[in-house]
């Protein structure tokens, strides 16, 4: 389902709106007097172009058209959807109703992003009070699928739920959000004034430990899966103070989650190693501690008078595919790996990039040859074949347990980023590989180098 949807006020959660809109098909005016109203729906949309398709495995719709109007009957004429999203002075909103009831049509979706104010004290002096509802998202709105939906009329309620789902999103009645997070802070600040904790102990706890956990099951859910809910209820904390009197305090506990399970410790537990890589790759969060830990342990590369060790880990279980082994795109991963740790050692570093020279793989060719399962440990060993002008020809080999599992024969070539063209590698890279290719040529060559598909050699 797509139409036309007007965004009334473009902050962070406007602009926000404008994006989950704009690339889920839908055509969005906007209408903000702000003159930095433009700037900031360009910069909000580009990073919503971005991240958002990487979300799914399918193509999002066609974006639809964006456009900014200097009046708001000018953009909510014809609108399917409105989207409030002013600050939250109940005066304003309340006159901005009133011009937007007096240009739109009976039967739009009026919402309001308000987090703060009640649908009653929304609705009161409006033209049509049954029009206006309040739908709550979460920042960015581009990305987190919750929205938390008030209205009492069922008929509109399905609407905006099959638009609200169309979008990707995940409505939810009532508004919780604001007050849980409100509770927790005002919490945070209670510890903080009585000696308890500090700040930087809170946002650890929250983010190294709860918070990947209740991104899952949220609360009352991980507390099924460890000491149980009516434990969890009773329990004491470290102040000597129990959270609840008795059972009868909490009886909707009991009937907040299934029992867990050992399927569902292992489902938990590859969304936590799923979640934890990708805050490691961004290195914030539960993931800066695996990323530093990942540097103190690269292996060291040995001697060039033998192939370089250039990677050693275990396959993770999202390597894993529907046979049970490792997918082939991780081998050209892992192989990928291990060639940017061959262009470390030859000084090819954060430096050397900002200076404008890299290598481009040109070719390659992947032999896979025994199988690798989630948790099997592997390594790869590099031979550098040719090392002279602009050309780098690498040789991996990836064994487990001494058995040779792949080998992944890469052709690269030296550009120069400025031009995007072939160019000689800078004098230190330069003579580092050209070093290390001479030290290889006395290797003897696996079987397999420069073959083709289909070649029986």
């Amino acid at each position: 389902m797509t139409g036309i949807v007007a965004i009334i006020g473009s902050g962070v959660i406007g602009a926000g709106w404008a994006a989950r809109f704009l690339l889920g098909g839908w055509h969005v005016r906007v209408f903000d007097p702000d003159p930095g109203a433009e700037t900031r729906l360009e910069a909000t949309i580009a990073r919503a172009k971005v991240s958002l398709p990487g979300l799914y495995d399918t193509p999002l719709p066609p974006p639809g058209r964006l456009s900014l109007h200097a009046t708001i009957p000018e953009a909510v004429s014809g609108a399917t959807w409105i989207q409030e999203n002013l600050p939250e002075r109940l005066e304003l909103k309340r006159k901005v109703f009133q011009t937007i009831q007096a240009a739109c049509a009976p039967e739009a979706i009026l919402a309001s992003s308000s987090a703060g104010l009640t649908l009653d004290a929304l609705r009161a002096c409006a033209t049509r009070p049954a029009q206006i509802c309040a739908i709550r998202p979460c920042d960015p709105v581009y990305l987190l699928p919750l929205a938390e939906v008030t209205c009492p009329e069922p008929a509109v309620a399905d609407r905006i739920q099959a638009i609200l789902t169309g979008l990707g999103m995940i409505p939810s009645d009532g508004s919780v959000t604001q007050s849980l997070q409100a509770a927790l802070l005002r919490r945070a600040l209670e510890m903080i004034r009585d000696g308890e904790a500090s700040p930087v102990q809170i946002d650890e706890a929250l983010r190294l430990g709860l918070a990947p956990l209740w991104s899952q099951r949220g609360p009352f859910g991980t507390a099924s899966d460890g000491a149980g809910p009516a434990q969890f209820a009773l329990t004491e904390g470290a102040d000597g103070k129990a959270w609840t009197d008795s059972p009868a305090d909490t009886p909707a506990l009991s009937r907040s989650s299934p029992p867990a399970s050992d399927a569902r410790f292992v489902q938990r537990d590859a969304a936590l190693v799923g979640m934890l890589r990708a805050l490691k790759a961004e290195t914030v969060g539960a993931g800066a501690g695996l990323a530093d830990a990942d540097r103190a342990r690269v292996p060291a590369q040995g001697a060039d008078t033998a192939p370089l060790l250039t990677a050693a880990r275990t396959v993770p279980r999202d390597w894993a595919d529907y046979n049970g082994h490792m997918t082939e795109a991780r081998y050209l991963h892992a192989f990928g790996n291990a060639t940017d740790r061959f262009m470390e050692i030859l000084g090819v570093d954060a430096d050397y990039l900002a200076s404008g020279g890299s290598f481009f793989t040109a070719e390659t060719h992947i032999r896979h040859l025994a199988e690798l399962r989630i948790g099997a440990a592997f390594e790869i060993r590099t031979t550098c074949l040719d090392g002279t002008g602009k050309r780098m020809h690498l040789w991996h080999e990836m064994r487990c347990d001494g058995v040779l599992v792949a080998t992944g024969e890469h052709m690269l070539i030296h550009v120069s980023l400025e031009t995007r063209r072939p160019a000689p590698p800078a004098s230190p890279v330069a003579e580092a590989l050209a070093r290390i290719a001479q030290a290889h040529a006395r290797l003897a060559t696996g079987p397999g180098v420069g073959r083709a598909i289909g070649d029986p050699r």
